[in-house]
């Protein structure tokens, strides 16, 4: 389904994501003892450099262009100007050769990631017709060496783009990095909810909050399950009915689900979006005991189709206290592949198959049929009853990314690509996906946990270790494919 369809027809009118654009600096430039000595070359760069800026602001980002260089002294006021852009990512385009002198000031100053570009004007050297000033509109691999050099010795994190202006593959790796980009910025600028108390026993589960703005930036907010519950107390029977109606059209209910329990996920629901908004939340990670039917188990069994529907609308949202699923969740959400909370269920050695998911919230927008909400008189290992979301991730490549925490505090990404395959699957209110990693199922189990990963993670649609491994980058994470 679209974003345009889960927001219209799950959220009110008051609940979206805070969508945010990445901060693209842009600077190119050049030596300028050039300029007097072939006249046709600034000219010929500086068409170039507009080419690329045009490029850059058809990406979903805002672009701030520093202009054109020629020396030290310029490099040094066009870091200035990209410092106070507050940029997630500095893109240096080297349109011929430059001194290092030139590029290691913005590096050091501009206060975000650089991403150097060789982008030569064509495929190739018209060789029998060009001199010395056309052949140094195509150097601007010449200075690359010379900067990764230098940026070794300055401690600066060297990455390169290399290419032609009309290079479809470069540009693709361009945007990659551009990606990386947002996902730095909603994590750098993100405000995370977490609401009730650790599960008890998870031991994999405990985040030491102070570590999720040491790791990644952002702030998490400490929310009370009361928090919850008068905004759930304010939400009116009219709204409830229309609630009702979008969930209908969009969901197949099973015969066990029972209205009162369904009535009541949506005016939990309706809560929960009341709560994203003042709170301004990116992301959201809940758990609650309860004793004995009182209210505050009671929302805490409600949350799963709410939960659901604030994921699919971009706002990341699960149970069992999963902080660092949540922000794994919503990682993969703003790359464009989703991402639902999910755990290993069971190893399928006859069809070669992982097969993962989970009870509770899980991202409807990626599902692989209409998904179903059914009713459960419990959750395992939780108190509780009401409805529960079931389908598989949509059919065909995926990729799982685990957020798990080491011990000496620093966090680790794990990453491991897969294709989610068509089979027999538990009707019994999960998210269930059969993943074929393409290897017995018992080693990638085995491989998949040795590397510390939490036992939950997201699970989202398409091949994103590329996209992640830039992520992982820019974030200065360390990051392990399965």
């Amino acid at each position: 389904m679209t974003d345009q369809t889960t927001r219209e027809l799950f959220l009110e009118p008051s609940v979206s994501a805070r969508r945010v654009r990445p901060a693209i600096g842009l600077v190119a430039g050049g030596l300028g003892a050039y300029w007097p000595q072939f006249p046709d070359l600034l000219p010929t760069l500086q068409r170039s450099a507009r080419t690329v800026a045009e490029r850059l602001r058809g990406f979903d980002a805002d672009i701030t262009d520093a202009g054109f260089i020629s020396d030290p002294t310029e490099a040094a006021t066009a870091a200035e100007r990209l410092r106070l852009a507050g940029c997630d990512l500095v893109v240096m385009f080297m349109t011929t050769y430059m001194t290092s002198d030139m590029v290691v000031p913005i590096a050091q100053r501009a206060g975000a990631p650089v991403l150097l570009l060789n982008l030569q004007p064509s495929e190739a050297m018209d060789h029998a017709n060009f001199d010395t000033g056309k052949w140094l509109a195509y150097c601007g691999a010449c200075p690359l060496p010379e900067v990764a050099s230098a940026f070794e010795r300055c401690g600066i994190p060297f990455r390169s783009v290399s290419g032609y202006l009309a290079d479809e593959r470069a540009w693709a790796r361009i945007e990659r990095w551009v990606r990386a980009a947002a996902v730095r910025r909603v994590l750098r600028s993100g405000r995370h909810g977490l609401m009730g108390h650790l599960y008890p026993g998870m031991l994999d589960v405990a985040t030491d909050v102070t570590l999720v703005p040491a790791n990644l930036g952002g702030h998490v907010e400490i929310l009370e399950f009361d928090d919850l519950r008068v905004r759930v107390a304010g939400v009116s029977d009219d709204a409830v009915d229309a609630q009702l109606e979008r969930v209908r059209e969009m969901f197949e209910l099973d015969g066990s689900v029972e209205a009162d329990d369904l009535s009541w996920a949506a005016r939990v629901a309706l809560g929960l979006g009341e709560l994203v908004r003042d709170f301004r939340l990116d992301s959201l990670a809940y758990y609650h005991r309860g004793l004995e039917g009182e209210l505050h188990e009671r929302l805490g069994a409600g949350m799963i189709l709410g939960a659901s529907l604030l994921t699919a609308a971009h706002v990341p949202a699960c149970g069992e206290y999963e902080l660092r699923a949540s922000l794994a969740m919503l990682i993969m959400d703003r790359l464009g592949a989703g991402g639902s909370f999910t755990e290993i269920q069971a190893l399928n050695f006859t069809d070669g198959v992982v097969e993962m998911g989970h009870d509770g919230p899980a991202h409807v927008g990626i599902s692989e049929r209409r998904p179903l909400l059914r009713g459960l008189g419990v959750y395992h290992g939780k108190r509780g009853y009401g409805v529960s979301v079931e389908f598989d991730v949509a059919h065909g490549p995926v990729t799982a990314l685990g957020l798990t925490q080491m011990r000496d505090g620093r966090y680790r990404m794990v990453v491991s690509e897969g294709t989610v395959v068509g089979g027999p699957l538990l009707e019994i209110g999960n998210t269930t996906s059969r993943v074929d990693f393409g290897r017995d199922p018992g080693e990638w189990c085995d491989a998949w946990a040795a590397t510390a990963v939490n036992h939950h993670w997201a699970l989202g649609t398409g091949h994103r270790a590329a996209d992640l491994r830039a992520v992982a980058e820019l974030l200065d994470l360390e990051l392990v494919v399965v």
